[in-house]
């Protein structure tokens, strides 16, 4: 369950916590989370493999699972479940943080986060330029991958069960959901 805080907070705030806490900072409020079961843990490996050996083949920069810090305001920091960056934008890590968009980030739905992935993170994913964003659901068996184009999300595709989905920004990298799932 997750749980606020009645005031709001910033990332100098967020900062002082200990390392490891289970905090995102969303729209000012830490929000605590807890730990993601076996079978979102197992999700979370199998795309950060797939796109972590993919980026490696091609030398195209950075994969990294949770937890990771995410800065992309001062009320929003977040722990996004699989995180790409670009070789061209790896100057966002900053001491062990990542300050600014990652170029593609991933989601897996839990009950605890679904629906801020869904709404609020998704809408600051989309202002703060994150170039891909991927949501898998767990219940639904689906990923959906959406490009920003002009500072929206645009559904590229949607898997249910079976399928192929492909990014655009990685050009030649796709995943079986049924091997996800």
């Amino acid at each position: 369950m997750l749980t606020q805080t009645s005031e709001k907070k910033t990332y100098r705030d967020y900062d002082e916590l200990p390392e490891g806490a289970p905090y995102q900072l969303i729209s000012g409020d830490l929000v605590m989370n807890p730990s993601p079961n076996f079978f979102h843990q197992r999700i979370v490996m199998r795309l950060s493999n797939s796109l972590f050996m993919f980026v490696e083949q091609h030398k195209l920069g950075e994969v990294v699972p949770s937890p990771v810090d995410v800065y992309l305001k001062d009320t929003e920091v977040y722990q996004p479940d699989v995180v790409f960056i670009s070789k061209e934008r790896l100057g966002i890590i900053n001491e062990g943080r990542i300050k600014g968009a990652p170029d593609l980030i991933i989601e897996i739905l839990s009950p605890s986060t679904g629906y801020y992935d869904l709404t609020h993170k998704r809408n600051v994913y989309e202002s703060s330029g994150v170039k891909e964003y991927w949501i898998a659901d767990p219940d639904e068996e689906t990923i959906e991958v959406l490009e920003n184009v002009n500072g929206e999300f645009i559904r590229i595709v949607r898997q249910k069960q079976t399928g192929i989905v492909t990014s655009k920004l990685l050009m030649g990298f796709s995943v079986k959901v049924e091997d996800i799932f």
